[in-house]
């Protein structure tokens, strides 16, 4: 590079946050660590660039994909010349975009109906952009110092959010410790969801997906157990044990690709 002359812009969107990411997000420094969530401001500025980001800026149409049958924006060859298959036999399909040990970026593109079960992010900074389409989003946060009930293995939440988001709609942000680090989503429309997780979960240094069952607060108490405002804001989360089946596949990125910075 010439001195004096400014480095050039991002050629796009996903290059603009790949590069914010890079600058945000130190990679781990040890084994089973994860570095502290990041400054408020900086987390603003990725939130920020996520908001301006449409489906066409990650190769997806910006149309309606109902007609889709929940195959979104990846149809192929194959499956236009087949015949369609019930909606609810659709797969969720991720998109890869970019990862590293400080940080992905994915897209979850979910058929009307699919559901992400409840799970959590441990020591994770997480941001979510809805590109299109409606979803019902469900968080809870732990209470803490931990409250376990008395008859059964589960631990005692509060519920951060229980909504339908339709996009356009803010890029949501959860912390490891706040900003409902447990959620789960169910497509009320065809829809897609740019995430951006920080770390990445790694069964390497211990950052395991955990999912939940969750009760509501009234059927664990037994009146032992007290909080305070509205019980309805509360629940019972119990670790599922046995392996949960979700109907996932990877498909093909079409939109612009990362260029890494050299370091």
């Amino acid at each position: 590079m010439a001195w004096g002359v400014p480095p050039r812009p991002p050629s796009s969107k996903v290059q603009a946050l790949y590069e914010l990411c890079k600058r945000t997000f130190p990679s781990p420094s040890a084994a089973g660590t994860s570095p502290s969530p990041p400054p408020a401001d900086a987390v603003r500025s990725i939130s920020s660039l996520m908001d301006t980001i449409t489906p066409a800026d990650v190769g997806l149409r910006d149309d309606n994909a109902e007609d889709d049958r929940g195959h979104g924006f990846f149809e192929s060859n194959f499956l236009k010349g087949s015949a369609r298959v019930a909606r609810w036999a659709q797969p969720i399909t991720y998109l890869h975009i970019y990862e590293c040990d400080a940080f992905s970026i994915g897209i979850f593109c979910l058929p009307t109906s699919a559901v992400i079960p409840l799970h959590d992010h441990p020591g994770m900074t997480v941001l979510s952009k809805l590109l299109y389409g409606s979803m019902h989003v469900k968080s809870y946060d732990w209470i803490e110092p931990t409250v376990l009930a008395s008859i059964q293995p589960a631990r005692l939440a509060k519920l951060h959010t229980d909504d339908v988001r339709t996009a356009p709609c803010p890029t949501s942000v959860l912390y490891p410790q706040s900003g409902g680090n447990m959620h789960c989503f169910t497509s009320v429309s065809s829809c897609a969801v740019l995430d951006v997780l920080a770390p990445p979960y790694s069964e390497d240094v211990g950052r395991i997906c955990t999912y939940f069952h969750d009760y509501p607060f009234s059927s664990l108490s037994a009146g032992q157990t007290k909080i305070a405002g509205n019980p309805d804001s509360y629940a019972w989360l119990e670790a599922i044990n046995t392996p949960v089946n979700i109907y996932m596949r990877p498909g093909m990125y079409t939109g612009p690709k990362v260029q890494e910075l050299q370091t």
